[in-house]
């Protein structure tokens, strides 16, 4: 069993309009733009990166905004719903400023004992809200007050046919079962806490997802450095997996692989940061691009659609 994940580090999806997911996760959800790149293997779309002050592993919500993207279609084999930490109390001013902004999908609930709020982000996407003990700091120079600010994740929720190639692969990941409610388990790395669970939804007559814009496109778990992702990457192709060798990011090194049921995994680096190209003050401000792509910088400021108003 593998001791080098930390957590979750980031969770990549599909968007249409680069202008309206900014606008939702900066203005309504009151996140910080960390970066604004490009796809490092599709330069001519956006990347575009939203977290906590400084982009912490664990905050990090990440769109790749493909303009003429059709909407996905929820299904089996996806990562269904992407759930976020807020303070104990703040749902119901969280269900107004939701409400008022005409965000679709309003529901409050319950899960594994917390307070929950469901809704749709502007692709249709499943986010959540759920309130819990987190000692994270929040972005406080946003449009959303630090007193009922996201912290970051709280769980993604994996949505399969069957959960017995998965619940293996998350114990060998050092994961451990710690609830039950329905069709839905729940599992925690030792200790437990937002940002360290996965979800599992068990949906056998669910028709194969098909993504789109509002699709996670992968979900990236947490390490610490490059020796540490070489452990994990060394240990999961001793189990079978076939695994990318590491990538180059910018921002952090990257593994990836098929996860049993399909979705796409990715073992990120913490290191270095979002910081190695931008100054913390001025973080998400300018267009950064990849060396192998600077060439291009012209002809990409004049063809990616302004982000901000």
């Amino acid at each position: 069993m593998l001791d080098r994940i930390d957590g979750l580090h980031h969770i990549t999806s599909l968007a249409r309009d680069a202008a309206a997911n900014n606008a939702f996760f900066t203005g309504l959800l009151g996140l910080r733009r960390v970066k604004k790149t490009v796809n490092f293997d599709a330069p001519d779309v956006y990347h575009v990166y939203y977290g906590d002050a400084v982009g912490s592993p664990g905050t990090v919500m990440t769109y790749f905004p493909f303009p003429r993207a059709g909407r996905g279609t929820r299904g089996a084999g996806e990562a269904g719903r992407v759930s976020f930490s807020v303070p104990a109390g703040s749902l119901d001013a969280w269900q107004r400023r939701l409400s008022e902004a005409g965000v679709a999908g309003l529901r409050r609930g319950e899960s594994f004992g917390a307070e929950t709020l469901d809704f749709e982000g502007p692709d249709g996407e499943a986010l959540a809200l759920v309130e819990e003990e987190d000692a994270r700091a929040p972005w406080r120079e946003g449009p959303v007050s630090g007193e009922i600010a996201i912290r970051g994740f709280h769980a993604t929720r994996l949505v399969l046919r069957e959960a017995e190639g998965i619940e293996a692969l998350l114990r060998f990941m050092g994961f451990a079962e710690d609830g039950r409610e329905g069709a839905v388990s729940r599992h925690a790395l030792p200790g437990g806490g937002p940002g360290r669970i996965v979800e599992i939804e068990t949906r056998p007559d669910a028709p194969p997802a098909r993504q789109g814009a509002g699709s996670v496109h992968h979900v990236a778990f947490s390490v610490a450095d490059r020796a540490a992702q070489a452990a994990v990457r060394d240990a999961l192709v001793a189990e079978g997996y076939d695994i990318t060798p590491p990538i180059d990011r910018d921002y952090f090194w990257a593994v990836y692989f098929r996860a049993p049921g399909g979705v796409l995994f990715e073992v990120a680096t913490a290191e270095p940061g979002f910081d190695r190209d931008e100054d913390v003050a001025h973080l998400g401000e300018a267009l950064k691009l990849p060396a192998q792509h600077e060439h291009l910088r012209p002809a990409l400021e004049r063809h990616l659609a302004p982000v901000d108003p």
